[in-house]
């Protein structure tokens, strides 16, 4: 249930600039709205995006941000470039920026109960009158790309997947990342403990990749010089899908920072494609 929405106002140099990174289609065709819905009985934060013309109904995506804590979280103008970009597309966009954030109540769990933020947003759909609840997206950054994961081996409706720089493997990059480090010291406990071992494990899809839907399509990009969230991530689950028959395509993009800054045209091509391709077939 959505208990409260309030719509996003940019100031003029604002949507100037925005429009500039995102295009003008995802500032002066849609609308981002800031929302507070229920989460397992917690007001949690988070973002609703559509297209202004609502004459007809579109597929919905779900969005899953990356960090943990404040650190990550989607501001106003950001929310209104990357949630108005897909809007633009023609899609309805749900976003969560996960219990205990940006002044929802709870505590982030890095992929604890807090995977139910993701799927409790789905229920949003049927408050919004232009929005097919019958056609779902999601898509995860980073830290999202883990969620976006974990979500979907507890919900197979899901008909395309897009996942950039996500986390795949937390045990993989122990050593080798500082900023998966300092993850583990945030959100699992002492490094080694029983503890830590059950989170990462239960948080790291390539030790679970055949619960992941045969239905669901999944586009996954990785830069090649990512020095937070290791190639290598998806390089071995790669390896799982293949085993495991999952529908995949990996685009190894080289060069490519965490944030895949180099290549942001070419990925905002592939990701308007791959949703396209499987949310509105009728059109390709």
């Amino acid at each position: 249930m959505i208990i409260e929405r309030e719509k996003i106002e940019l100031s003029k140099t604002q949507k100037k600039i925005a429009a500039s990174g995102w295009g003008e289609s995802a500032i002066e065709n849609t609308t981002v709205e800031k929302i507070t819905y229920e989460s397992d009985g917690l007001k949690v934060k988070g973002y609703l995006a559509y297209p202004n013309d609502t004459s007809a109904k579109y597929p919905c995506i779900i969005w899953n941000r990356g960090g943990i804590g404040n650190a990550g979280a989607i501001d106003e103008f950001n929310a209104s470039g990357i949630f108005g970009q897909l809007a633009g597309w023609g899609y309805v966009v749900f976003a969560s920026q996960y219990r205990g954030n940006a002044g929802g109540e709870g505590k982030d769990e890095f992929g604890g109960d807090d995977i139910n933020d993701i799927l409790n947003l789905m229920p949003l759909a049927e408050e919004i009158e232009h929005a097919d609840s019958s056609i779902w997206g999601i898509e995860g950054w980073s830290r999202g790309g883990m969620m976006t994961y974990l979500a979907l081996t507890r919900n197979h409706n899901f008909k395309a997947a897009v996942i950039s720089g996500g986390i795949a493997n937390l045990r993989c990059n122990s050593e080798e990342s500082r900023f998966m480090k300092k993850l583990y010291e945030v959100t699992m406990g002492k490094y080694g403990s029983e503890d830590f071992n059950k989170k990462c494990n239960s948080r790291s899809i390539v030790n679970f990749a055949d619960k992941l839907p045969e239905t669901t399509p999944l586009l996954i990009m990785h830069g090649t010089n990512d020095k937070r969230v290791l190639p290598h991530d998806s390089l071995d689950l790669s390896y799982k899908l293949l085993e495991n028959n999952i529908p995949f395509r990996l685009i190894m993009l080289e060069g490519g920072d965490h944030f895949l800054k180099s290549h942001r045209k070419e990925v905002d091509a592939y990701r308007k494609f791959w949703f396209d391709k499987y949310l509105k077939p009728e059109e390709n």
